[in-house]
């Protein structure tokens, strides 16, 4: 009997739940950054293994909201254990529990879903050390389980889904079996260039920068065509996103390139643009055209 199911990732920033879901998935369908709140939406995975399918969702890591965003990027946290059938709770292996985890785990208890916790990072954790967050976790809630694993070098995650099919009900599979994402590539595109502005800009300018694909055109010789607009939200960090004589956006660019052609496995001619839109995180109607760019029919194979 098939099994299929959906599993919300979630847990504060940085604790590596998008690297999770990329090594889980086998591909690149989340970004990642060392900043926080480097993913915004909630971003589908799917892994189908044998009779078994996996719809993961990777959600933003929980904080507090200064802004329209923020509220958006909330809500999209506490929605995500809505309807789903397992929670798996991404955290720091050398970290006690924290406000953040209480907040999530009550969450789960309020949707009554099983939870099984992944103590993440244990490339660099000994693990003597691992034993007292274990029991320090267990108190807290009523895991399914509780997985040390290393979402950088993929260690203990065949554990993990082990005991996430286990709580999975059995039915029939809802997406194609080679199907590894509900997210168009145009906005798979945009994300991409986003990932390289977050890894190399400095301070608080990532979080004021938005990424739109304005045009995503394939020619009849193979070469696709795309043209991303960054918007940003202060005059000045237009010029730094730019940088002098055009350096960081030619850099920008390139780098984003050769992992779009990765993506999409064709040759990309790719043009970058810039725009200031003051206090855009606080714009409802430029957030809800972010948002609906995200189609929820399209499938990436």
């Amino acid at each position: 009997m098939k099994k299929c199911g959906t599993v919300t990732i979630i847990g504060r920033p940085n604790v590596g739940k998008s690297t999770l879901l990329n090594t889980l998935i086998g591909e690149k369908i989340a970004i990642v950054s060392p900043k926080p709140q480097t993913t915004r939406n909630r971003i589908t995975g799917i892994l189908t293994r044998d009779e078994v399918q996996f719809i993961f969702t990777d959600t933003p890591g929980i904080h507090r909201s200064g802004s329209k965003l923020g509220d958006m990027m909330m809500r999209s946290i506490y929605d995500s254990v809505s309807g789903v059938d397992v929670a798996l709770l991404v955290a720091d292996a050398d970290k006690l529990p924290g406000r953040p985890e209480k907040i999530l785990l009550e969450r789960v208890a309020q949707a009554e879903l099983p939870c099984v916790l992944a103590l993440n990072k244990t490339d660099s954790v000994q693990k003597p050390e691992i034993l007292p967050i274990i029991a320090a976790y267990s108190t807290l809630y009523d895991f399914a389980a509780i997985i040390p694993i290393s979402a950088k070098t993929g260690d203990g995650t065949e554990v993990l889904l082990e005991e996430i099919s286990a709580l999975l009900p059995e039915q029939e599979h809802i997406f194609p079996d080679d199907a590894l994402t509900d997210q168009p590539e145009r906005v798979l595109a945009a994300e991409l260039v986003r990932e390289q502005l977050m890894l190399r800009l400095e301070k608080e300018i990532p979080h004021g920068v938005a990424c739109e694909t304005e045009r995503f055109e394939e020619r009849e010789d193979g070469i696709t065509e795309i043209d991303v607009l960054i918007v940003c939200d202060k005059p000045n960090h237009k010029s730094i996103i730019i940088g002098k004589q055009g350096s960081m956006l030619r850099t920008v660019g390139s780098l984003s390139r050769i992992n779009i052609e990765k993506m999409l496995g064709t040759q990309v001619f790719l043009q970058l643009w810039v725009k200031v839109k003051e206090d855009w995180k606080n714009s409802a109607s430029f957030l809800s055209e972010l948002s609906s760019l995200s189609d929820p029919d399209a499938i990436i194979e």
